[in-house]
């Protein structure tokens, strides 16, 4: 899994909203042609992205609240999400993760 920028020749696909408290995953896998993904939380969340059925924990990729992450991933991959843990900077805090498929 890699970070960069926005291309400006990607397009907006499907979006997922993932609900999650405890770990949660999408409901679909990616599609055939989903090479980047677009991701925005309300809360501070952590996420995994990988084969098969995902389940989050802690100690995956944070996610702050309301900051746009844009992640390559690999097409049928899929996500699952859960609330940041709390600690002395974050409050743990149910909330929803907007995961747009970008091709």
């Amino acid at each position: 899994m890699s970070f960069f920028p926005k291309q400006p020749a990607s397009r907006l696909g499907v979006t997922q909203t993932i609900a999650y408290d405890s770990s949660v995953g999408a409901t679909n896998a990616f599609g055939v042609e989903t090479y980047q993904l677009r991701l925005v939380a309300n809360s501070a969340c952590c996420f995994r992205i990988g084969d098969g059925v995902q389940t989050a924990t802690n100690t995956d990729t944070y996610l702050p609240a309301n900051v746009i992450e844009y992640v390559i991933v690999s097409p049928g991959q899929r996500i699952a999400a859960i609330k940041a843990a709390t600690n002395g900077l974050v409050t743990a805090t149910a909330g929803t993760l907007w995961v747009t498929e970008m091709s």
